[in-house]
């Protein structure tokens, strides 16, 4: 594991923060002043479980259950048994990148001092992190309202040393027996500790910092692909100049023309074969990529700060205030981050639409502005490149129906108590298919369009440099190029994986320095 240390104070926390623990395994500390505004709160917590008068969460039942006062000697059975009843997921697991963030997340709740959780409980919480135990968490049980209930239960189970958790070693076992193993010796749950591990917009939260991430890889490596289509289809760069884009002054649209037309710089395909194939204009897909990836940038930018503010804040129903009461809110409800999930569904749908229909160009003869049909070395008895834009057609259709929005539904739950729910949970879960979609695209038309980047050089052509530096790097990880039909499988694969890793924006950069 990464050494990093990721420090959990009582504000808000970075998007960096939650990828380094999530994916880097860095370790979590709690700062002195989150013990101390732990402390605090619980002794307001304590202090109101000792009164005769009801508290929600912390002398009540739950949801459709809060009518009910529970006595002293049954609060702690009430804490464990929300906690079991509530880790009620079915499906496949959910993936260990994702559990780390929610758990991280909730950490970063808990810490901030509204909750009332103890001390002790909150070291617990980063102790499981920092010993690499994953809870097992399933697909299903989030309605992303009142919390991520359901896959929120389950981490708090593995706290409880009861359910399944998987260790260091990627072997899943008894939390029990892991927790043992690393000397953490399993919480018992207070007044008000069960509901408050349980209640909060964490996995929502998470898989939107992780899709955030990964976007802004994505939007860069479009750029860099779009370009390399347009020098490919011998496009020209003139509408890629900055005045063009100034006086349609959206920042993203800029920024992805900027990216391209430094990826261009030196090129000597870009507008001086147009003679041969006379063109007014270049198709949308090439001529109108800034536009669409641009507008994807600014959805980003909208994405990035709904996050940050949620990243700054207290989720948690009820919460204590610094005044010392015990206030219920309505602040679980996961609707601005289900919003924010679907848009960028949206986006990430019409970028891979975009790249496919530059594949499509690249392919065909009648379009490709001498280029061999299907990029193939012998069209007719080698097929090229045929079946890969096929592939990248099935994703980009499964990606039109991941658009459709989840944070429009709502089935009412808990006895019609939680009467309207978000489903932000879902719409984070169809997001990070299509991420996965979007990346596996982008990969495909780099594929191509290096592919036909390398045979404009065998004509005799020159690109641009920072071009033959994405060509280059993607051979040295061996994708191979133009030639006999072979198993593409396993090129496709490695060119997803270079993608996927940021291999294609660093060659890019070497020569273009940074990219937006």
């Amino acid at each position: 594991m990464d050494m990093h240390t990721v420090v959990v104070g009582t504000s808000g926390t970075t998007a960096e923060d939650v990828v380094a623990v999530a994916r880097e395994g860095a370790r979590v500390e709690l700062s002195a002043a989150a013990v101390e505004a732990l402390a605090a709160a619980r002794e307001i917590v304590d202090a109101l479980a000792a009164e005769p008068e009801p508290v929600y969460g912390v002398s009540t039942g739950f949801g459709a259950l809060a009518s009910r006062h529970i006595s002293p000697g049954l609060r702690a059975q009430l804490q464990r048994n929300i906690v079991r009843s509530h880790a009620a997921g079915m499906g496949p697991r959910v993936e260990r990148e994702v559990v780390r963030a929610l758990m991280f997340l909730r950490l970063k709740t808990v810490a901030s001092g509204y909750t009332g959780v103890r001390p002790e409980v909150a070291q617990t919480m980063a102790d499981v992190l920092n010993a690499g135990i994953t809870p097992v968490v399933h697909e299903y049980g989030s309605l992303g309202c009142s919390g991520d209930l359901a896959p929120l239960s389950h981490c708090a189970l593995t706290l409880m040393g009861e359910g399944d958790a998987e260790g260091p070693d990627g072997v899943v076992r008894p939390a029990a027996e892991l927790l043992a193993a690393h000397a953490i010796a399993p919480v018992e749950l207070a007044e008000k500790e069960g509901l408050a591990l349980l209640n909060g917009t964490d996995g929502m939260l998470g898989m939107l910092v992780l899709a955030l991430a990964d976007l802004k890889n994505l939007y860069t490596s479009a750029d860099i692909t779009a370009a390399l289509s347009l020098e490919a289809l011998l496009g020209t760069e003139k509408v890629l100049a900055p005045e063009l884009h100034a006086i349609r002054p959206h920042p993203g649209q800029g920024a992805s023309a900027g990216n391209m037309l430094r990826v261009l710089a030196g090129s000597g395909l870009t507008g001086h074969h147009q003679d041969d194939a006379p063109r007014v204009q270049d198709a949308y897909s090439v001529r109108c990529a800034p536009q669409v990836n641009g507008a994807g940038r600014d959805t980003l930018t909208h994405g990035r700060l709904v996050a940050d503010r949620e990243l700054a804040a207290a989720v948690d129903n009820p919460v204590v205030l610094r005044d010392g009461r015990v206030e219920s809110n309505g602040n679980f409800h996961g609707a601005p981050v289900a919003y924010v999930l679907d848009f960028l569904a949206i986006v990430a749908a019409d970028l891979g639409s975009i790249c496919e229909r530059r594949t499509d160009r690249l392919l065909d003869r009648n379009r490709s502005h001498g280029l061999p049909p299907f990029l193939a070395d012998d069209a007719g008895v080698d097929s090229g490149l045929m079946i890969a834009q096929y592939t990248q057609a099935a994703l980009v259709s499964e990606l039109k129906r991941l658009a459709v929005p989840a944070s429009v539904d709502s089935i009412p739950s808990s006895a019609m108590q939680e009467d309207h729910v978000s489903m932000g949970w879902s719409a984070a879960r169809k997001l990070r298919t299509a991420v996965g979609n979007l990346r596996r695209i982008v990969a495909v038309e780099l594929y191509a369009a290096t592919r036909a980047v390398e045979l404009r050089v065998a004509d005799g052509m020159t690109p641009a440099p920072a071009s033959l530096a994405a060509v280059e790097a993607l051979r040295a990880v061996g994708v191979q190029g133009p030639g006999p039909d072979r198993h593409l499988s396993p090129d496709l694969a490695a060119a997803d994986a270079f993608v996927a890793r940021g291999g294609l924006v660093r060659a890019v950069e070497a020569v273009t320095g940074p990219l937006a």
